[in-house]
């Protein structure tokens, strides 16, 4: 813990005074090297609700005491495809972000919280589940059978949604832990296995949230003919790519078999999904911990202890 000065807010931007701000796996890739800030010291968090404090000259669409949220885009060209370009500016990468009691961020990417959720039942909406959003855009928004590998912070989300756009599709969630699987099926999953198991149906998507090499190999061996995988991740570790030595084209790729990965997200995405979210309702499952108290909601993601998500409070 450190004293910064508080930020001084500029023009186009808005003063956030941090509520709470949510814990992602995409922070240990950046403590542990994986995707590593361009200049250090970093101020890490990028899912972070908060209410506006003061507006920079030229503000005209955000206003003073508005709750708003800020997720992983803190700015780019506000192009249809702001998420590829080069003028693309991670929150808590590139600038500073939630874990802290003040930050500061353009107008056009923050974003105002549907009354129906609390603070901390939305801080997890900003990324794990506009992420989740767009890599079940890129899946099939009604797709009939999904898999999901790997079931924390985004997945948990990503399940109530399909449950909500598609009601008479199936969905399988595969997971190393016997209490995620279950917290899977109290969520509607129609299968929960291991991540080397197969479900009793062949699946036309799987969105893959792990951080491991092996869950890709096994989610391709489950893809129906035509069938996508989506790697929802922005680093995987190096310690099981070994795994992909078992990869066959045969039997994991042919029949058009595909992967695509899903990249960073954009503003778009966010507000129509925290639209979305509200009228389902989402319910986020989180777990909370006092800001000083980072390291240890960190260490617990990093050794597997997850079940919903984790969200820091100021």
């Amino acid at each position: 813990m450190v004293d910064l000065p508080k930020p001084g807010v500029r023009s186009r931007e808005v003063l956030v005074r941090v509520r709470a701000c949510g814990v992602c796996h995409t922070e240990l890739d950046e403590i542990e090297g994986r995707l590593p800030p361009p200049q250090l010291p970093i101020v890490l968090g990028h899912q972070v609700v908060g209410i506006i404090e003061s507006i920079g000259d030229g503000v005209t669409e955000r206003q003073i005491g508005e709750r708003v949220g800020v997720g992983w885009i803190h700015s780019s060209t506000g192009e249809h495809d702001e998420n590829l370009a080069e003028e693309f500016r991670a929150t808590g990468f590139d600038v500073h972000g939630g874990y802290a009691e003040y930050m500061t961020v353009p107008a056009a990417y923050c974003y105002p919280i549907p009354e129906i959720f609390s603070d901390v039942q939305a801080a997890p909406l900003l990324c794990a589940g506009a992420i989740g959003y767009r890599a079940l855009k890129l899946a099939g928004l009604h797709t009939p059978r999904l898999g999901l590998m790997g079931f924390g912070g985004s997945a948990h989300l990503v399940l109530q949604l399909a449950r909500h756009l598609n009601p008479g599709g199936r969905v399988a969630v595969f997971a190393r832990d016997a209490g995620v699987r279950a917290f899977a099926l109290s969520l509607g999953a129609d299968w929960v296995g291991e991540p080397s198991e197969k479900p009793p149906y062949p699946l036309d998507a799987v969105i893959d949230t792990t951080p491991a090499w092996k869950p890709v190999v096994d989610s391709l061996a489950c893809l129906a003919p035509g069938g996508r995988l989506i790697i929802n991740a922005i680093r995987k570790e190096d310690t099981d790519k070994t795994a992909l030595q078992a990869l066959n084209y045969q039997h994991h790729l042919w029949l058009e078999r595909e992967i695509k990965s899903v990249a960073n997200i954009t503003a778009h995405d966010i507000a129509e999904f925290l639209e979305l979210a509200a009228a389902v309702p989402l319910r986020p499952e989180v777990t909370t911990y006092r800001l000083e108290d980072a390291n240890r909601a960190l260490v617990e993601l990093r050794s597997g202890r997850v079940r919903g998500a984790k969200v820091l409070l100021t």
